[in-house]
């Protein structure tokens, strides 16, 4: 019995090989595994019919012949075409960039675009360095918040010598 996994890769590597199936006979001949996995695969091998008899049913497809009358139609077109007035400037801006693909544009705004981001970028670290200033204190002011900043440590040590001290009490047999 075939794994489910298997069977899915074999069907994605003979999708990739379709066309050569489809297009020359002894291509199948040559690549066995391919010709093993259509016996075994229905999807594939159904696949494959299906297009085999879209290229039977294109195979004996004619294009239709143009009326008698197409190409009297198509010299008046174009005459009309000739006489018309030319486009005016926004007309042709206006066509430009509906029907262009904008390709020969794309330089530019990259440049526009870069040049956008300096400025925001420039922008916004003038904006962080304002917020950020340092307000020069007075000596007095900084000693007040250096012996604050002692105090504090001097508060948080002697609370770490006290939990040090009545743990010590708590435990005083031997580690167990």
């Amino acid at each position: 019995m075939m794994n489910t996994n298997t069977i899915k890769t074999d069907c994605k590597t003979c999708n990739s090989h379709l066309a050569d199936l489809l297009l020359d006979a002894d291509y199948a001949a040559a690549h066995p595994e391919l010709e093993a996995h259509m016996a075994a695969c229905t999807e594939c091998r159904t696949e494959l019919s299906e297009l085999r008899a879209t290229y039977a049913l294109l195979d004996h497809w004619t294009a239709p012949e143009p009326s008698p009358y197409f190409d009297t139609r198509m010299h008046v077109l174009l005459r009309e075409a000739q006489a018309a007035p030319r486009e005016g400037l926004w007309e042709r801006a206006r066509s430009f960039f509906l029907f262009s693909t904008g390709r020969h544009l794309r330089p530019a705004m990259t440049g526009a675009l870069a040049v956008l981001m300096l400025i925001g970028g420039g922008t916004g670290v003038g904006i962080y360095e304002h917020n950020n200033a340092v307000v020069a204190a007075s000596p007095t002011v900084n000693d007040l918040k250096i012996l604050d900043n002692n105090a504090q440590a001097i508060q948080q040590m002697d609370q770490l010598l006290d939990d040090s001290a009545s743990s010590k009490d708590d435990n005083s047999g031997p580690p167990s």
